[in-house]
């Protein structure tokens, strides 16, 4: 906790000097209780107004001088959203995937995956300007900050990377790596499933058969376990996993280790958290807790302020604690992504454990779902 303590203080203490920082009177708040009464809870809506003077060309707008980079990310509510992300805040997007891949080698001692062909699919890595600041899908831009000791072996090149297309960016990326000794594959699962499903279908032959050293894969962006069954079946062997936590306004948490549950949160990488219960979400005033303060079991809506300039920033996800010591958690959904016809509030969560135990109990694999609330009507009802 001295570390969310230490990370408060500096945002503070920089902070203060942004012009966020002045209409919030930051150089009046010294303490948490203090920082909940001058920053409300916001989401993209409520900051864009300082994103449009960034991109206008001030400085010190959201934090002090401009950001190095905008990430570019689609909301569903939004439309297109600019996240800052600060030469204070890269490292929490490189560093943190770097120690994702570390304490996996240093726990299980394997390390031969890192010396054979490793796929991080990805968007492209072709970054637009606006107002002089490079702007990209966060994958593509952390595509740039790959390290030497891995980008040696990084796969497909530049170029196919660069395509925007995705079906024909597939074919290309199955061109470059079926005849190469792929040992890590990375990404969101659809995207792995459907790179697996292309590379049956030109070979007839499952992925541990065309790329007998795969070993290691590393996912995140979605719920993994309703791919789970499919993305196996499909490579036709175990394969160790290493679940991550990210999002183009910083990379949250990941796992660490192969025998515990749920993710550690990454509390020392410039993050300060805090957490709305799922009884309070939607409220005007709704209470907030810092990490001191949270409980396993129980869903919390997930806010951060960050050194990029994010400030009572509601992500809109959904986590819930296995263990407070050390923090680790699990995502369970999205505050918008819940079903409430008769006022049930069902969460992600819910609905994945509930479809994949009837999945189970019927043996059906899923590939992919969508799931809505059905009435019944009838005549003069």
């Amino acid at each position: 906790m001295a570390d969310q303590e230490l990370i408060l203080r500096n945002l503070i203490k920089t902070g203060k000097l942004t012009q966020f920082g002045s209409d919030h009177k930051l150089s009046q708040v010294h303490n948490y209780d203090q920082f909940k009464e001058a920053i409300p809870v916001r989401d993209y809506e409520n900051l864009k107004n300082y994103v449009e003077l960034i991109k206008e060309g001030r400085q010190n707008v959201l934090w002090k001088g401009r950001p190095i980079y905008f990430a570019k990310t689609s909301g569903t509510t939004s439309g297109t959203k600019y996240i800052p992300i600060t030469k204070d805040s890269i490292g929490n997007h490189i560093n943190s995937a770097r120690n994702a891949i570390l304490c996996y080698m240093a726990e299980t001692g394997h390390t031969k995956f890192a010396d054979g062909n490793m796929i991080f699919l990805s968007g492209s890595p072709e970054l637009e300007r606006i107002a002089n600041i490079p702007t990209g899908r966060l994958s593509g831009i952390v595509n740039h900050h790959i390290p030497l000791y891995l980008r040696k072996n990084q796969l497909p090149n530049y170029e196919t990377n660069c395509i925007e297309d995705w079906e024909t960016k597939l074919e290309k990326i199955v061109d470059e790596t079926i005849n190469r000794n792929m040992t890590l594959v990375s990404g969101i699962p659809p995207w792995m499933q459907m790179y697996f499903d292309e590379i049956v279908k030109r070979t007839g032959k499952l992925i541990s058969d065309v790329f007998p050293n795969f070993s290691v894969m590393i996912y995140g962006g979605v719920n993994f376990e309703p791919y789970r069954a499919k993305l196996f079946n499909t490579i036709g062997k175990k394969v160790d996993g290493i679940e991550t936590f990210p999002a183009s306004e910083g990379f949250f948490a990941f796992q660490d280790t192969q025998t515990e549950p749920g993710l550690l949160l990454n509390s020392n990488s410039g993050i300060f958290y805090e957490f709305i219960p799922e009884s309070e979400i939607g409220k005007e005033a709704p209470m907030r807790i810092s990490l001191a303060d949270v409980k396993t079991g129980v869903n919390y809506a997930l806010v951060i302020s960050s050194n990029a300039g994010l400030w009572g920033y509601d992500l809109g996800d959904m986590v819930k604690f296995v263990s407070t010591e050390p923090y680790r958690l699990v995502v369970t959904g999205r505050t918008k992504h819940f079903i409430s016809a008769f006022g049930e509030h069902v969460i992600g969560e819910e609905v994945e454990h509930s479809l994949l135990k009837a999945a189970s109990e019927e043996n059906i694999h899923i590939t992919e779902f969508t799931v809505a609330p059905f009435v019944s009507e009838s005549e003069g009802k």
